[in-house]
């Protein structure tokens, strides 16, 4: 049994899978939300129920206006996955649970050869907010095919990002 994959990583490859499904041209994310062991729930990046994707329309607002990373997120198409991993599992079932995130960059499908994760994986703002309000204790975030860093929520309470610092 030495070469039994640990949980963390065994979640983290649901997340990936979950991932599969992302319609976005720029970057795409799995989330999973696991509570006593079980998985609660799963999302990834797309556009609302009904709506058409980037993916179907052919091209990314924002990568076309050439906004950067973590700008505009109102004139993005798409809901996140952790967003939806939350909206699908509802507070009752996301208090006290782990949600295990995936990040690669660009659009999916990718084979495990050309797959390339991102390493500075992190939720959003707005998604922190969706994560807290859940009562998500932990997320553990991918970063490379089998390493991962873990935060508990807490400490994004306890360090408000959101929040200017007024001197």
């Amino acid at each position: 049994m030495d070469n039994r994959i640990d949980k963390e990583n065994y979640y983290l490859d649901m997340a990936e899978a979950a991932l599969n499904r992302g319609t976005c041209l720029r970057r795409n994310y799995g989330a999973i939300i696991v509570k006593n062991d079980s998985i609660v729930s799963t999302g990834y990046t797309g556009a609302p129920r009904g709506r058409k994707n980037c993916c179907d329309i052919g091209f990314c607002r924002r990568e076309k206006e050439n906004i950067s990373s973590g700008q505009r997120y109102e004139l993005c198409r798409s809901v996140h996955a952790e967003q939806n991993a939350v909206i699908a599992a509802g507070r009752d079932k996301a208090i006290g649970g782990t949600l295990y995130l995936v990040g690669i960059e660009g659009p999916t499908p990718h084979t495990a050869t050309d797959k390339v994760y991102n390493p500075h994986t992190d939720s959003c703002l707005m998604c922190k907010r969706v994560i807290i309000n859940a009562g998500i204790e932990k997320v553990v975030m991918r970063v490379s095919p089998t390493e991962y860093k873990i935060v508990n929520v807490q400490d994004w309470i306890d360090n408000d990002d959101s929040m200017p610092v007024i001197s």
